[in-house]
């Protein structure tokens, strides 16, 4: 009778060894995922102005927070960059220095972060602008649900005053 017990506690743990051995562990952290290849094509997008393929990447419902505490649907979202990028000839991010990762949160919500530098040049005069960016967006379904995005948008402002002041200067 001994014996039959030590043989099935035996198998028993082999049996939940292999099991264990065989499941997939959860990835909390990475730089190489589906999610963070979903926001390298929203920014690239964003990039070419191929706004129809940018909202592609976001739910219907997705909240947006750019610089507010208010949150806004895509569509309201590229509306101001379009607004926001009239007065430029050229824009983009830098890609040489771009840092992505994704997390796994606790209460497991994953969410990526981008954190990069934007260019972009003022058409009236050709000043280059720099800014640096932190974008952090939260995926439901391979899809875009909440994104926040933070960046000191004064000095673009004061790069815009500056060219409008110099063009009334020169029409004087």
């Amino acid at each position: 009778m001994k014996k039959l017990i030590l043989i099935g506690l035996f198998i028993g743990l082999m049996t939940s060894s292999c099991n264990d051995a065989n499941k997939k562990e959860e990835v909390r952290y990475t730089q190489d995922s589906e999610e963070i290849n979903t926001l390298k094509a929203a920014i690239s997008d964003y990039e070419k102005g191929d706004w129809q393929s940018m909202k592609s990447h976001y739910a219907d419902t997705a909240q947006i927070f750019h610089n507010s505490t208010k949150g806004q649907n895509i569509d309201a979202t590229i509306k101001l960059h379009k607004e926001s990028l009239s007065g430029l000839s050229n824009y983009g991010f830098n890609d040489d220095d771009d840092e992505f990762e994704m997390v796994l949160t606790d209460d497991d919500h994953t969410w990526v972060n981008y954190w990069g530098e934007w260019k972009g040049t003022i058409s009236a005069s050709n000043q280059e602008v720099i800014i640096p960016v932190h974008l952090t967006a939260r995926f439901e379904d391979g899809k875009i649900v909440r994104e926040y995005g933070y960046w000191d948008n004064s000095v673009m402002m004061a790069a815009m005053q500056e060219a409008d002041t110099t063009k009334t200067d020169t029409i004087k």
